[in-house]
């Protein structure tokens, strides 16, 4: 049993304030893995102390040497790669080579796409040729709340802590309490590279009791959080007193239009695409909409392809995906399979209960419904599980309705040869970010979604900007 109670406050490890212990749960095996500590109201004021009192000195340090300090923290990550694998692995569940490749390697991705933004970043500039004695300045908003989810730590870690960092804010980081031992690790990392203590302090603890606090608390002057919807709207009411600023990184569910000129690989695409880390994704294509022509087809063939996904334990090596994360996940996605097939749907893949062989650990049938309505639950609702909708339509426009009936706006996906409809169905989709015929993002794009999916951007230049504020100078004297 892995202890580590500790949390990381003003550059030293130091023991709650009260005891609280909680366990970690193995999704894998349904057992204890490892016990940390919740922390009381007391841990959240002394992490922000620390803060608030590194803030001016890490504002006040030159641009260069807190990008030198995220270099420093890149070196220390590929020492790490293989720790912070593991316990991704072990506490919620990714299989161990996805850990290696996806969960732990996007951290350094980011890093790496933070240096390069934060080189060309212009922090201090003219107005423009006009107003030869107008500054816009940008400095850091100031202290700032990271509250991070289970589904994807590092990657979401490392986009907050590393563009608040390059931004010359200080922080507190609440991981989720469901997967917190990478967060520690990153900790330990973050100690390594030098970073003057205060200026980043990691507190464990749950969404009521250390998120409200931190969201609520008169000196934090931001929060950027990356969760459910629902935790989203709670986080912004409990800021709203205080006028701090929120960003917000919250659910989708993503429309996969395929039409029946799509390449021949676009259905597999689409759900294995569905399927990675579990359909644990808030960008995941769970929604997949397929033109009338196409239709059957794609049914079968998806169904085909969800069949030949295997399951099995994280600390497996292979291809597979493994458990969802706990208990509460696994039941809420029965249910959601469940009230598919009620309402309607064609089950072609998977249905509900654990797959064959494997009586013990949160895992899911890889599932697929066809014959799925846009007023359906499993297409109104975001389920977090390796289970796809498929939806008939038969028109441009008619894609375009259904893709954007939903309260959310985080990814969707196109996949046509005809370039010109491809640009189109771009610029009409309502999201943050759309990807066609199967090409992401690059390296440095903004990940972000509008309407129930949240605001602000996250990575690159966009991400720098979002933990800064703008000042306008009017009377700038030349130097």
């Amino acid at each position: 049993m892995i202890e580590k109670r500790d949390f990381y406050i003003n550059g030293q490890w130091v023991s709650p304030a009260a005891p609280n212990d909680f366990e970690v749960i193995d999704p894998s095996t349904e057992t204890p893995c490892a016990v940390i500590s919740l922390g009381s109201e007391a841990d959240t004021n002394a992490a922000v102390a620390a803060a608030k009192a590194a803030l001016p000195g890490w504002m006040e340090t030159p641009v260069a040497e807190r990008i030198a300090l995220v270099e420093k923290l890149i070196a220390v990550y590929e020492t790490r790669t293989e720790d912070l694998a593991q316990a991704m692995s072990i506490e919620m569940g990714a299989p161990i080579d996805m850990a290696r490749s996806q969960q732990a390697g996007a951290g350094s991705y980011h890093l790496q796409n933070f240096i390069r933004a934060a080189k060309k970043f212009e922090f201090d500039r003219p107005l423009g040729d006009h107003a030869p004695q107008d500054r816009i300045i940008h400095e850091a908003v100031g202290v700032a709340a990271l509250i991070t989810p289970w589904n994807w730590p590092m990657n979401q870690i490392t986009l907050k802590v590393g563009a608040a960092a390059i931004a010359g804010c200080t922080m507190v980081l609440k991981p989720s309490e469901q997967s917190p031992l990478n967060a520690m690790i990153f900790a330990e990392m973050m100690d390594e590279a030098g970073f003057p203590a205060g200026v980043f302090n990691l507190v464990n603890g749950d969404g009521v009791g250390v998120g409200t606090q931190l969201s609520s608390h008169p000196d934090i002057d931001m929060v950027s959080f990356t969760g459910s919807t629902r935790a989203g709207t709670a986080i912004s009411k409990a800021a709203a007193d205080t006028l701090k600023k929120v960003h917000l990184e919250l659910g989708g569910k993503g429309a996969n239009v395929i039409f029946e000129d799509a390449d021949e690989k676009a259905v597999k695409r689409g759900v294995l695409h569905m399927m990675n880390n579990t359909g644990q994704s808030c960008n995941a294509p769970s929604r997949m909409l397929v033109q009338k022509e196409l239709y059957d087809q794609a049914v079968a063939e998806a169904a085909a392809v969800a069949a030949k996904v295997e399951v099995g334990p994280a600390s497996q090596e292979g291809r597979h995906i493994g458990p969802v994360v706990n208990e509460l996940q696994w039941t809420k996605i029965q249910g959601l399979i469940q009230k598919g097939i009620d309402e309607g749907a064609r089950l072609v893949a998977g249905g509900t209960g654990r797959p064959d062989g494997l009586d013990k650990g949160f895992y899911v049938k890889p599932t697929i419904f066809a014959d799925v309505n846009n007023q359906m639950t499993i297409a109104r609702e975001e389920i977090f599980g390796p289970v796809l909708a498929i939806i008939p339509f038969e028109t441009e426009a008619e894609a375009i309705e259904i893709a954007n009936d939903t309260p959310y706006g985080l990814t969707n996906y196109v996949q046509t040869q005809d370039p010109a409809r491809a640009n189109r169905m771009a610029r009409k989709l309502r999201a943050g970010m759309v990807e066609m015929n199967g090409k992401s993002r690059s390296a440095g794009s903004p990940f972000g979604g509008m309407k129930q999916s949240g605001n602000g951007r996250e990575g690159g230049s966009w991400g720098i900007e979002d933990f800064l504020e703008i000042k306008a100078v009017g009377g700038w004297a030349a130097e």
